[in-house]
């Protein structure tokens, strides 16, 4: 015990010299990427100051989680640190503090993004402050920093060496033309990823280099008519709507038709994937649960079947068989991903989306 303690004070210490040796600039100087609007009420946010009246409120303040959001820059500083302050400071007992409220760096090596660090949260109040990573070689190099899946950030600052510079991006990755907009659920949102950087929409967006514009409402991925109307319009590649485990099958015969034409009518040539609710392991033993998977999926399949009978042909409909294996051991509570699940997800939809990023 004594040894443990010790170990903490030295770690602790340690933290507090390096963050003592770095200067911090104000990550509002730094570009931001993952947002499917600028007229937020604050930067760091994701939907439209004029939702603030129009949505309904869980979806309005999930919106303020900084779920996707990701900031670049470029410095030839041997160490990184952190400062944030959080809005909430939010905990959950399924999901990591550093998945909720902390942040990812992703260093730019051959064309890939490879992982550097995380910035763990580490106080009981909203002000964090995190040494990232030290003793690296002092070249110039290119960041991305993931913003928290859980929790929302009143204000950033980035810290390298003193006599070090911090510099815009130099290189223009990942593309932000036309990108891949994805509506959902709290899984869609991130739950629950150890890290940022494991959210599935993150993984695909390094995979690819292409923005992933990630609109996941956790418990509230309901087919609200005003989200498809911020989604309509947009220059994207691909729309993803990844909806189901929080819709009923009455929503879906009901709604479903709706937001997709409100989708269409202003994006006619679009492809837009629909993804099956998952087949979750919980539902291997709660009979509930399965019966109420079959009913959904099956009213999804047969609204998707009067779609392509209305002439309909740049959209398709994704099985969830086999979407995070056949192992029942890739959730933490029998629905919710891990970065197991998140790593599998991943791997299965890269295909479909590369067909279409290829045309």
């Amino acid at each position: 015990m004594k040894n443990k303690y010790l170990l903490s004070v030295c770690a602790f210490i340690m933290c507090l010299s390096l963050n003592a040796q770095l200067t911090y600039y104000d990550a509002c100087s730094f570009p931001l990427f993952g947002k499917i609007s600028e007229q937020t009420e604050t930067r760091y946010e994701r939907l439209p100051a004029f939702l603030k009246t129009v949505s309904r409120l869980p979806v309005w303040e999930l919106g303020k989680n900084t779920a996707g959001l990701y900031l670049r820059f470029a410095s030839n500083s041997t160490s990184i640190g952190l400062k944030w302050t959080l809005t909430e400071n939010r905990t959950m007992n399924h999901m990591t503090p550093t998945g909720i409220k902390g942040f990812d760096l992703y260093c730019l090596q051959n064309g890939k993004w490879e992982f550097v660090n995380s910035a763990r949260p580490n106080s009981n109040d909203k002000h964090n402050s995190a040494a990232i990573i030290s003793n690296m070689t002092s070249d110039e190099k290119e960041f991305l920093l993931y913003f928290p899946l859980y929790d929302g950030v009143e204000n950033l600052q980035i810290g390298v060496d003193s006599a070090a510079t911090i510099l815009q991006p130099q290189k223009q990755l990942p593309k932000t033309e036309k990108p891949v907009i994805c509506y959902g659920t709290s899984i869609l949102q991130g739950g629950c990823a150890s890290r940022p950087g494991m959210a599935h929409t993150n993984i695909l967006s390094r995979w690819f280099n292409r923005e992933f514009i990630n609109l996941g409402f956790s418990g509230n991925g309901q087919l609200d008519y005003e989200i498809a109307e911020i989604i309509a319009g947009h220059d994207a590649s691909l729309i993803i709507l990844d909806f189901m485990p929080n819709v009923n099958v009455e929503q879906i015969e009901h709604k479903m038709t709706d937001f997709y034409n409100i989708i269409r009518k202003k994006s006619p040539q679009i492809p837009i994937l629909f993804i099956e609710n998952p087949v979750f392991p919980q539902g291997k033993f709660d009979s509930y649960m399965r019966n109420t998977v079959v009913a959904k999926n099956e009213a999804l399949r047969k609204v998707f079947s009067t779609l392509l009978i209305s002439g309909e042909k740049n959209i398709r409909l994704i099985s969830s068989a086999g979407m995070i294996g056949i192992d029942d051991e890739a959730t933490v509570d029998g629905i919710h991903f891990t970065d197991l699940g998140f790593m599998r997800y991943a791997e299965y939809l890269y295909p479909y989306i590369q067909e279409y990023l290829d045309k």
